[in-house]
Order: C-alpha cells, then sequence, then structure tokens
C-alpha cells in the first residue's frame, strides 16, 4: 500500500518503489537521511535512503555532464545558503555561505577592514583591494581605470573613524584622501566614506560604490586627468579693471590674444565629466596661462559712451563714438548701435563738415589765413551748385568765420581757387595719417580720401561729401591731432604696430586750427553741446546730406584737454544735435 505523504515545499517530487510495493517521494524535503537512533522508522528508511542515493546519483551524474553548475547551485540548496558568484554577492565559494539572518558588521569590524582596503589601494595593489568588496569584479575594473585615469606619484587614504552614513546593512567609515601628482605643487585632497557589510560567507566587506572613489560620482560620470581648454586671457582696461558687460565689446574681446611670442601654457587639471552637465574641475594640476592683455580702454569713460550712444541710436539709428586720448593716440572708449557691425571702427561714410579741418589745414598752408576773407555766398558753382545750412550772403566772413559758421561755398571757393588736385589728399595723409594701413590690435577700416577727377569732385571733398570714406575712429584721430600738434596712430592695446605718417603739421597750423575750432566751440556751430564746458576745448559739427527725403546724418568732433572725440549718428539731423550732444556726455565726464 502507499504511504501517506507530507506536504511538499517545492514543486515536484519523484516516487520510487523501495521492492515492497511502497514509494518514497524524492523531492528537497525528501532529501534527508536515516537517524539510526530510531528504530521504528529505520527499516523503512533505510530503503528509502538507498533509493534516494541512487536516484540522487543519477542526477549529479547529469549536472556534472554539464559543467557542474546545477552540481554547485543543488549542493548550495541543500546546504540552506546561496553561493552565487555573481559580482553582486562577491567572491564567495559554496563553502562561504551564510546561515541564516545575519547580524550588521560591528564597528570595530568595519574599522579593521576598512584600514586593509584603504592600504590596498592606497600602494596600487587594486586585486588585493577589490577582493574586500562585495562586488570585487567591478571594484577591480573601476580602481584600475581611476589608477589609470589620475596617475598620482602617491595616494594616502587615512581613515577618519565612523560617520553617520551608514545603513541597517552596516556602519560607515570616512577616510581622507590625499593626491601627489608629478611636477605639481599641493596636492588634491578630499573626503569620502565607505559603507561596511557582511558578505554571504559572514565576513565583514566594503560596500561597494562609485562614491567610495569620490562622494561627485554619485550621480554618475568618470574622473580623469584631461587637458584644460586652450587659456584665454580676459582683456582688462588700462587701470586692470573688467571690460565684461559692454555690449560694444562683447565681440571685441572675443579677438583679443597674447601679444605675438607671449609663452601660453595649456593647464591640466582632474576632471569629473560625462554626467550631462559641464565638465567640473576637482583640482588643477597646472593651472593655464595666457599673459593678460591690458587694452588702452577706460572702463568708466566707456560706460558714458555706450549710454550716450544708446541715447542717441533710440529708434533703430545707427550711430558710434570714439574717444583717443591725444598724448598718446590710446583708444579710451569705442561704443556703437546697434549691434554687430562694429561702425565705430569699421564703418566707412562722408564726414560732412568735419572734413573742414582738413581743408583749412591745406589752406593755411597754402597762405590763407584765420583773418582772410573769403566770402560766404548763398550759392556757388563747381559747375554744381552748392547751398549752405545757413541762408543768405556774408562777404565779410573770414576763413575763421566760415569755419565756425561752417560755410560751404567759402570753402569751395577758396579750395578751387588754391588747391591743386591731389592735395586734399596728401595733407589728410602725411599730417593726419588718414589714407595710412592701421593696426590697432583688431579689425579696422582705414580711411580713403581720393584724388578727385574733376572740379565737382574736389568740391564735394572740401566740404567732406563725395567719395570720402572714414569712421568715428578716424575723425576722433583728427580732433586729437589737432589738440596735440602731432599725428598718433589710434591703438586700442599698446603692443599694436602704429603707423607713422610722413609729415608733420606744421606748428602754426595746428596753432591756427586749435583756434578756429575753439571759436566753433564757443561762438559757432557747436556751442549748444560745448556749453558748460571748460579748459581747452575745440570742436566741429558735421552734416551731410544723405540724399531724397532721408533725414541728414549727424557727425561731431571735439576735445577738451587731453581726450578728443567724433561721433555719428546716421540720420540724426544736425551736427550739434545728436552726435554732438553724445560726443559732451563724454568730454564732460572725462574733464
Amino acid at each position: 500500500m502507499r504511504e501517506a505523504q507530507e506536504p511538499d515545499d517545492f514543486a515536484g517530487y519523484t516516487e520510487i518503489d523501495d521492492g515492497h510495493g511502497r514509494f518514497e517521494d524524492v523531492g528537497y524535503r525528501g532529501v534527508e537521511f536515516a537517524d539510526e537512533a530510531d528504530e521504528e522508522v529505520a527499516p523503512r528508511r533505510s530503503g528509502a535512503r538507498r533509493a534516494v542515493l541512487v536516484a540522487a546519483g543519477g542526477v549529479f551524474a547529469a549536472l556534472l555532464a554539464v559543467g557542474g553548475y546545477g552540481l554547485y547551485n543543488i549542493v548550495d540548496a541543500v546546504q540552506g545558503g546561496n553561493t552565487s558568484s555573481s559580482d553582486g554577492g562577491g567572491a564567495q565559494g559554496p563553502d562561504s555561505a551564510a546561515k541564516g539572518p545575519q547580524e550588521p558588521p560591528t564597528a570595530d569590524q568595519a574599522a579593521a577592514v576598512a584600514k586593509d582596503f584603504l592600504a590596498a589601494w592606497g600602494r596600487g595593489d587594486v586585486t588585493a583591494a577589490s577582493a574586500l568588496t562585495d562586488k570585487p569584479e567591478t571594484a577591480r575594473a573601476a580602481l584600475a581605470v581611476f589608477r589609470e585615469n589620475v596617475p598620482t606619484r602617491s595616494l594616502a587614504l587615512t581613515p577618519t573613524g565612523p560617520v553617520p552614513a551608514g545603513t541597517a546593512s552596516g556602519p560607515a567609515v570616512g577616510f581622507r584622501v590625499k593626491a601627489e601628482f608629478e611636477n605639481t605643487t599641493g596636492a588634491w585632497e578630499y573626503d569620502s566614506a565607505l559603507s561596511v557589510v557582511r558578505s554571504q560567507d559572514g565576513k565583514a566587506v566594503v560596500h561597494w560604490a562609485p562614491t567610495v572613489l569620490h562622494p561627485h560620482l554619485a550621480t554618475g560620470g568618470a574622473i580623469a586627468v584631461k587637458q584644460l581648454p586652450d587659456p584665454v586671457s580676459k582683456p582688462v582696461d588700462r587701470n586692470g579693471k573688467p571690460l565684461d558687460g559692454f555690449p560694444s565689446l562683447t565681440a571685441v574681446l572675443a579677438k583679443i590674444g597674447p601679444a605675438d611670442g607671449a609663452t601660453v601654457v595649456n593647464g591640466r587639471a582632474v576632471v569629473l565629466s560625462g554626467t550631462g552637465r559641464e565638465p567640473e574641475q576637482l583640482f588643477v594640476l597646472t593651472p593655464p596661462s595666457a599673459p593678460q592683455v591690458k587694452l588702452t580702454l577706460d572702463a568708466g569713460l566707456q560706460q558714458v559712451a555706450e549710454e550716450a550712444v544708446k541715447q542717441q541710436a533710440a529708434g533703430g539709428k545707427p550711430a558710434s563714438l570714439v574717444a583717443v586720448q591725444p598724448s598718446t593716440g590710446n583708444i579710451l572708449a569705442m561704443a556703437y548701435s546697434p549691434s554687430g557691425h562694429n561702425r565705430a571702427v569699421s564703418g566707412g561714410q562722408p564726414p560732412g563738415s568735419t572734413m573742414k579741418v582738413i581743408t583749412s589745414a591745406a589752406l593755411l598752408e597754402a597762405g590763407v589765413s584765420p583773418d582772410t576773407v573769403v566770402p560766404c555766398k548763398e550759392t556757388t558753382f563747381s559747375p554744381r551748385p552748392w547751398h549752405n545750412d545757413e541762408p543768405g550772403n556774408f562777404p565779410s566772413y573770414t576763413l575763421a568765420d566760415d569755419f565756425s559758421h561752417s560755410c560751404n561755398t567759402g570753402f569751395i571757393d577758396k579750395g578751387l581757387e588754391k588747391l591743386q588736385p591731389g592735395t586734399l589728399t596728401k595733407v589728410a595723409r602725411d599730417q593726419f595719417g588718414l589714407g595710412l594701413e592701421w593696426h590697432i590690435g583688431i579689425d579696422s577700416r582705414d580711411a580713403t580720401v581720393p584724388v578727385p577727377a574733376n572740379n565737382d569732385d574736389a568740391a564735394s571733398e572740401y566740404i567732406g561729401q563725395g567719395r570720402i570714406q572714414v569712421n568715428s575712429l578716424a575723425m576722433a584721430s583728427v580732433a586729437a591731432t589737432v589738440q596735440s600738434g602731432t599725428f598718433r596712430q589710434p591703438v586700442l592695446r599698446e603692443d599694436a604696430k602704429r603707423a607713422t605718417a610722413p609729415g608733420k603739421l606744421p606748428a602754426d597750423v595746428a596753432r591756427d586750427l586749435r583756434s578756429m575750432m575753439s571759436k566753433t566751440a564757443t561762438q559757432g556751430t557747436a556751442r549748444a553741446p560745448m556749453s558748460g564746458l571748460s579748459g581747452q576745448i575745440g570742436a566741429k559739427t558735421g552734416t551731410v546730406e544723405a540724399g531724397g527725403s532721408q533725414a541728414t546724418n549727424s557727425w561731431f568732433i571735439a576735445y577738451r584737454g587731453d581726450l578728443a572725440v567724433a561721433a555719428e549718428v546716421e540720420g540724426g539731423g544736425h551736427g550739434n544735435s545728436a552726435a554732438g550732444v553724445a560726443a559732451a556726455q563724454v568730454l564732460k565726464a572725462g574733464g
């Protein structure tokens, strides 16, 4: 007859006849051996044992045939443990399985294993260190990569005691990392922590996690020594002040590099990267080095220039302004609007009556004096007809009067009478530097004053129209040359190679020009914007016909002491309005 069976905890079992018509179930619970002291059940179990051993032997043989993997697991199951040697279970074997629930490691055990782990890591024995973790393969790979990517001269890892970062599985131990590198001063130091847990065989081991290497690896990524990007030294103003934040300088500063021959050092740093964020510099081994470039600009004056241009450019009118120091040629401020094309130094357009400064210099050298009578007719011809902004005939006007009232006809008549074709071009080039190749430290456009093809061309150039092309930079230099009596090519950086004018403005001509510009600032067309300014002042307005029904372009050049300014506002109207207001703001701030 068949014996009653006990409920089986596992699915599946095998029934074996013991030769007496009785069957024994051989499941996992059925693998049990006879207790020889139990006489009542011994005879039955003796037969069962033989049957079980026969059956089990067949199973073992089959499992051994497939490499022993099944044997390993069935023995483990019989022993009541889990001896998986996968990476998540540590380097455990069949003999090291834990029996039942485990208590977390004690503080002393955690301290001991942490000390051994850190010592092995510090001396570079990644095999020994990883063997002390619950994930030896992962730890071995991570420690090896860290050692390769962060090549230290020495690595000291010092336990600092228990930290409140442990879990129910085990306590945590803090430690201090001190890494030193070849050819560097100082050391990379940081604090981290590790947790200690029980392995499956009951030993205290380090719970491996990327944060063991560095706490910032909690969010992923990798740590390695990398070369830093090419160093870029942000230029500063002449006083060492930063120039960030000025709209007109954003594109300019990006183009400023170290002087030719300057030593540039690419730095190296320990960098955390690959986290989806910007790379993080954890420790700089070699700081990047690029000589700092000190520009000629003045941050305070630049701020005033930016605001002045912004005000006059309201409504979308293009505008620009440049301030130059006459005694040095240094550019102190440079502003333009709208952003994009730097019209302050790269633009090109006729300067209107501000060109009469150079025409006057040519006439003075040709024998005309400020007191020479040069009638201001209402209309003159070249044979093209020419008019003035100021209506009427003024037959008693002198050259100085024509200059201060900006009389077009007087300059056209006297220019056609006294000057040869090409004279204006020569004076502009030889004494004012217009037409030379300038190198200011960034890209700029050189002025052009063409030789006229006929009297109409000559007449238009004498009053700053026609084919003449200049910008605020060029005309600020004209004002600076009058103030100092010497052309000094403007520069944005003092190591720029300056052009030298072939000639020199005669001292008496410079003196007469200053006198006429002073009269214009105090009694002539520039008196409104220049009012209230004291000291050595001089100015000249310019109004350029834009053609058709478009508003005229406003030009203004002036100086006050050792500061010269030129401003232009396209569509700004008369020279003493938009451009004059902007220039005067800068002159007032720089006084």
